[in-house]
């Protein structure tokens, strides 16, 4: 009988990147109210190797109004923070989720007749 060769060890899988508890909090107080004004209807969280995505839809079965992405790569250029549009433009990017948000935050400013 001959000796097996050693097993490697498995390789570590591959991270993912999440939004964490404030950052979640601060999307979802948001989302919140959009939903309250009856203009967003459903979400999805995509937790992938190198972004992290929260889309929002306004009927389930469309493509999504816009994407809350989060790109730790990011983090030393243009920021980690991004909302894109339904076409693919970025709406707004930047290091502070809060200040990012607030370019879906002037959908909730009406003027009064």
């Amino acid at each position: 009988m001959t000796a097996q060769p050693p097993i490697p060890f498995a390789p570590h899988p591959a991270e993912q990147v999440s939004f964490d508890r404030r950052e979640l909090g601060a999307i979802l107080t948001l989302y919140g109210r959009m939903v309250a004004c009856g203009e967003w209807r459903d979400y999805g969280i995509s937790c992938l190797r190198d972004l992290a995505v929260f889309s929002v839809f306004r009927r389930t079965a469309e493509n999504p109004l816009y994407r809350i992405e989060k790109r730790p790569r990011l983090r030393g250029k243009q920021g980690i923070y991004a909302v894109v549009g339904m076409d693919g433009q970025v709406l707004r990017r930047g290091h502070d989720l809060a200040a990012v948000l607030r370019v879906l935050e002037r959908k909730l400013i009406r003027p009064v007749d």
